[in-house]
């Protein structure tokens, strides 16, 4: 199983930006699907990104033309750039690895990371 940690996040204004970052440490077999979901206070974790080992991308409608997922597989890395933040981005971001099944379940997800705090202001 994969370690995976997360940083990057913090309070910013809405219509800033944020980069997250996932480090991932193993084997890279199962870091071929890695991805991006997040909880916000009172809900339910929800997908947001996945990138492919050949670097195919996948959105969540409600980030889509705001958020970039990318990836530097020889440093085992992945990124998730966060542009025009709004108050209902603020959530815990959890970066996830070894994909099993519906990339935007999170029952498909092996591994995931403690999770970083990004907090938008109004």
């Amino acid at each position: 199983q994969e370690q995976l940690v997360e940083s990057g996040g913090g309070l910013v204004q809405a219509g800033g930006s944020l980069r997250l970052s996932c480090a991932a440490s193993g084997g890279t077999s199962s870091t071929a699907n890695m991805g991006w979901f997040r909880q916000a206070p009172g809900k339910e974790r929800e997908f947001v990104a996945r990138i492919t080992w050949s670097g195919a991308t996948y959105y969540t409608d409600s980030v889509r033309g705001r958020f970039t997922i990318s990836r530097d597989s020889r440093k085992n890395t992945m990124f998730l750039q966060i542009n025009s933040l709004k108050p209902e981005d603020t959530a815990v971001y959890y970066c996830v690895a070894g994909l099993r099944g519906s990339y935007n379940s999170t029952d498909s997800w092996n591994s995931w990371g403690q999770g970083t705090q990004v907090t938008v202001s109004s």
